[in-house]
């Protein structure tokens, strides 16, 4: 029996911001990938460089597995894999390098591989998977075993003895999702998820994911793998998954990966009236976007268990808003954001600064914005141009050398944006500092209104008002230094 090592390139541990979060996620893709071939009959093996901490625990894998395959499935429903960071670029090529050194033939399966397609063949891949990957993968290892021909592998590129590449026809998504086996979640070191969640925050998350792409068109928007399609499992399938992750593991809170939860027509109410029928509630927080926030939305969310809602707000400027090919207006965020308080569901901003076009005026739309609707908590990023985007496109010709950011805490402006890549650093340490400070004042004043909330842990609130408008005085001065100066 054929023995496949699984890997991806994602080490948490290289990126400074995130490890310190500590919010760690198995590969879903990687495992997805793991779950179908293992299906067909192969023996597989995983290993998870999320948790790892350096490549040197790939280099003991191999060791251990002595696989004769080594496949780098990297999870594409990880956000950061599509940015395809810097450092974790150089992990892909340190891993491929050791795999080949021990004679394994090495199979490779991401966005930016399929970008940059001579760069990893040069660094040990042999063959690299295009788009939806599980079904080349099987297709490609029957071959491998038979001495198939590869180019009848829809979705594949390869190295031809002259050294030229070959890329074949494209391969069709997978249009029927329930037909996929569960992730292979048996492969995953659980017990050091759990430590890791809980020793950070108290409780232990899982993911999972319901669709497969999104059909919207923001144009900043990187869909390397799934295109525009949008499939969708059943909500029966959805909550088998649940019903098993609840009984083997007993996660305390649930993340859906997808890009939108729930946008085809009546499945976010089947799904609560499933969860609900089955007992498998576990509190979730998702992704949606503001103009699908609606009222029975909301009602179908609630009841299904849903904790947090996330929302790619980006800015409180229509202007940018229209220029990203959004499709949202700011009321409709506005909108939606009261929608969610009001039936005590969290709200999660996205902000995105630096988009072309965007002034000082429309920052402070976006700083108003957060003021008015009060997000319980922010995510901010600085306009990224990605390969494949209508945005990289009208800025390629600014690129410099840099093209991606070494980790998630870069902010790097890779184009000639409107201010500096400095003013943007600062810039996300003032919207931070005072969303920190309006947040303490906040819960100051919720423990005034309950003095028996009141625990020793709080006595901290008080002292960190000084430091957090410290830091935001000081942040904004320098935004207008950094502002004028580069004017």
């Amino acid at each position: 029996m054929t023995r496949v090592l699984f890997g991806q390139s994602y080490y948490l541990r290289f990126d400074p911001k995130l490890h310190a979060a500590m919010q760690p996620y198995p590969p879903l893709g990687t495992l997805y990938a793991a779950s179908y071939l293992r299906a067909r009959g192969y023996s597989v093996a995983l290993f998870d460089a999320m948790l790892a901490s350096s490549e040197a625990e790939w280099e003991r894998a191999l060791d251990q597995h002595a696989p004769r395959f080594a496949v780098l499935y990297e999870d594409s429903f990880n956000y950061l894999s599509k940015m395809c960071l810097l450092r974790m670029r150089q992990a892909a090529f340190t891993m491929m390098r050791a795999a080949r050194s021990r004679g394994c033939a090495v199979i490779v399966s991401g966005s930016d591989a399929a970008d940059h397609l001579g760069e990893y063949f040069d660094h040990g891949a042999d063959y690299i998977l295009i788009g939806e990957g599980e079904i080349t993968l099987g297709e490609l290892m029957d071959a491998l075993g038979s001495a198939g021909d590869l180019f009848e592998i829809r979705g594949l590129a390869y190295r031809e003895r002259d050294g030229t590449i070959c890329k074949t026809p494209p391969r069709e998504f997978i249009r029927e999702l329930d037909r996929l086996p569960f992730p292979a979640w048996d492969l995953v070191d659980i017990p050091r998820y759990k430590r890791a969640w809980r020793g950070a925050h108290g409780y232990f998350s899982m993911n999972l994911v319901t669709t497969r792409g999104c059909p919207y068109h923001c144009n900043w928007c990187a869909k390397p793998i799934y295109g525009q399609r949008y499939n969708v499992r059943s909500a029966e399938n959805v909550v088998a998954e649940m019903q098993m992750l609840k009984a083997k593991f007993h996660p305390d809170h649930v993340e859906f990966a997808d890009d939108i939860l729930g946008l085809k027509p009546g499945w976010l109410t089947h799904f609560a009236d499933l969860v609900r029928e089955h007992h498998a509630q576990i509190p979730f927080k998702c992704l949606l976007r503001a103009d699908l926030v609606k009222d029975d939305t909301v009602a179908a969310l609630k009841r299904a268990g849903c904790r947090t809602v996330w929302m790619g707000a980006e800015s409180g400027s229509q202007k940018i808003l229209d220029a990203m090919d959004k499709g949202t207006t700011v009321e409709q965020i506005y909108a939606a954001a009261k929608r969610l308080h009001r039936a005590g569901i969290q709200v999660g901003f996205f902000l995105q600064f630096g988009y072309r076009g965007e002034d000082r005026s429309d920052i402070e739309k976006t700083l108003q914005m957060v003021r008015d609707c009060q997000p319980d908590d922010i995510g901010i990023s600085v306009s990224y141009p990605l390969p494949g985007t209508k945005f990289f496109q009208q800025v390629q010709q600014e690129l410099g050398e840099k093209q991606n950011w070494l980790d998630s805490d870069d902010l790097a402006m890779m184009y000639r944006g409107t201010y500096s890549t400095e003013f943007y650093r600062v810039l996300h340490r003032a919207v931070h500092a005072e969303f920190r400070l309006r947040k303490t004042y906040a819960q100051l004043a919720s423990l005034w209104r309950q003095p028996r909330q009141w625990r020793a842990q709080h006595l901290r609130l008080p002292v960190s008002i000084p430091l957090h408008t410290a830091r935001l005085v000081l942040a904004r001065r320098k935004m207008d230094a950094l502002a004028h100066t580069h004017a």
